[in-house]
């Protein structure tokens, strides 16, 4: 078996798209009690993309796929797995990895979605890793996509604030050279009722706005687990990837609230300088978060090639997931 040697994942590209629609703080400020003041201080968020009438999950997803193929130089028709991480699919099936795969022209290969809420991509990354290494697969895309601002309801000043819509993909192949170090993925659904959406297809919808279709969340309690835990998975990730905090280039944080990601650089030890941080002009984009990070800090420079990168989540589950890689 002449494969043997090819052990590790490797990122070779990334990619993201946003939508055009920007809207700020000020503009929340005409359609609900709130005020810019109020909003960076308790989270770090300007503004917010949001997708236009008629612009889905799928087509920023292959938007951001399009951008990845093409920095890796590589054709849809070379894919042999396609995961998407993403809790606002287009409809319920065939999954949106199966309808980006059509349009991709990638067709064939397995394709399917995760839903891992803010976790997706990281969670997707994890088992892409484990397609790879196993062998069964040698160039995987991977993809994190939402249009979370469907289920925001534009009345609850506490949550319409925080999300916008987006996404990231990265492009990975089998490789000797050292990639996807450790990943650590965990999940407790005991925690359901401070962060969910109540309805869905078996469940049943209301005859609420929407259909009752909206994000329900305890902001106070999941930013105190979101820490504590992210502290602990921290510890994990490093010790299952036997290195050093020093050793970590950058930290690539699930951007949910600024001050979350604060508390994980402090963890760490790092500077917030080496930490990307784009909750400011994205605000939680959910599974789109972490990719749409790690594409900004690989084509603006700073994240260059051998760095060691630690990517990390948190999101509605709860879920928590983290890749600790060299890039």
């Amino acid at each position: 078996m002449g494969d043997k040697a090819l052990t590790y994942a490797r990122i070779i590209a990334t990619g993201s798209a946003l939508p055009e629609r920007v809207v700020t703080n000020a503009d929340l400020e005409k359609i609900v009690d709130t005020s810019d003041e109020w909003i960076r201080s308790r989270t770090g968020i300007r503004e917010r993309r949001i997708a236009a009438d008629g612009e889905t999950t799928g087509d920023l997803g292959y938007r951001a796929a399009i951008a990845a193929l093409e920095a890796a130089d590589v054709k849809a028709s070379e894919i042999d797995l396609i995961i998407l991480g993403t809790t606002t699919p287009d409809i319920i099936f065939p999954s949106t990895a199966c309808l980006i795969q059509h349009r991709l022209g990638a067709n064939g290969c397995a394709a399917f979605d995760i839903n891992a809420a803010c976790s997706g991509f990281v969670y997707a990354l994890g088992v892409a890793d484990k397609f790879i290494r196993s062998g069964q697969s040698k160039k995987v895309l991977v993809i994190g996509a939402e249009t979370l601002t469907r289920m925001v309801d534009w009345n609850e000043r506490e949550t319409c604030v925080l999300f916008g819509d987006g996404a990231g993909a990265v492009v990975l192949e089998a490789s000797e050279e050292p990639g996807i170090l450790a990943t650590c993925l965990h999940a407790d659904g005991g925690f359901k009722e401070l962060l969910y959406n109540p309805v869905g297809v078996s469940a049943g919808f209301t005859d609420e706005p929407n259909h009752g279709v909206r994000i329900h969340m305890s902001g106070r309690e999941v930013f105190k687990v979101a820490v504590k835990t992210l502290d602990s998975l921290v510890g994990e990730t490093l010790a299952a990837a036997g290195m050093e905090e020093s050793e970590v280039d950058w930290l690539i944080p699930h951007q949910a609230n600024l001050r979350i990601i604060e508390a994980t650089a402090k963890r760490l030890k790092m500077s917030m300088e080496r930490v990307i941080v784009t909750v400011d002009r994205h605000a939680n984009t959910s599974s789109g978060s972490v990719p749409l990070a790690l594409d900004e800090a690989v084509r603006s420079g700073r994240v260059k090639r051998g760095q060691n990168l630690l990517l990390e989540a948190f999101g509605g589950g709860f879920t928590w997931a983290s890749a600790l890689l060299k890039y």
